[in-house]
């Protein structure tokens, strides 16, 4: 194994494991090749998380079901991290710390996307009332959205 290799595993293993390093030997080069898939899945929550603060601090907000499918996949990248942190843990010498800290995340993240999934289907279930309330002759134009008043007025007769 070449100076380079040890060293950008190094680099990987530091900010894998909060600023830990340790060094491979070739005979644990395996090892080290195995660790390093968690990279892929911790860049892509990075991604997600910082896709989910740019939409918070935007403008133009998000959709409930916009919201809802972000949050979905950032709990399925949680789902696949920690299978692969449970798996690896040992062999991977990976902090309690670390593991402790990703499932804290994972079940926060599982709370908020309840939460906005909900919200999400009881917008869609609104839409669609109110797209077939309008399709059923729009239910007059009451002031509570019933059918309002109907009838006719007659005008007092005589002088006024």
């Amino acid at each position: 194994m070449s100076f380079k290799t040890v060293a950008a595993l190094a680099v990987v293993s530091t900010a894998l494991f909060g600023g830990q390093a340790f060094l491979v030997s070739g005979q644990a080069f395996a090892q080290s090749a195995q660790c390093g898939e968690i990279q892929q899945t911790l860049q892509d929550r990075k991604d997600l998380v910082a896709k989910a603060n740019s939409a918070s601090n935007s403008k133009k907000k998000m959709t409930p079901a916009e919201a809802c499918a972000l949050f979905g996949k950032l709990q399925a990248n949680g789902v696949a991290g920690m299978k692969w942190i449970s798996a690896n843990k040992e062999w991977c010498s990976i902090p309690d710390s670390f593991a402790e800290g990703f499932k804290a995340d994972h079940t926060k993240v599982s709370g908020i996307r309840t939460k906005i999934c909900g919200i999400a289907a009881q917008a869609s279930k609104m839409e669609a009332q109110a797209k077939a309330q309008a399709q059923n002759g729009g239910g007059g134009g009451g002031l509570l959205g019933g059918p309002g008043l109907t009838g006719s007025l007659k005008m007092p007769q005589g002088a006024l």
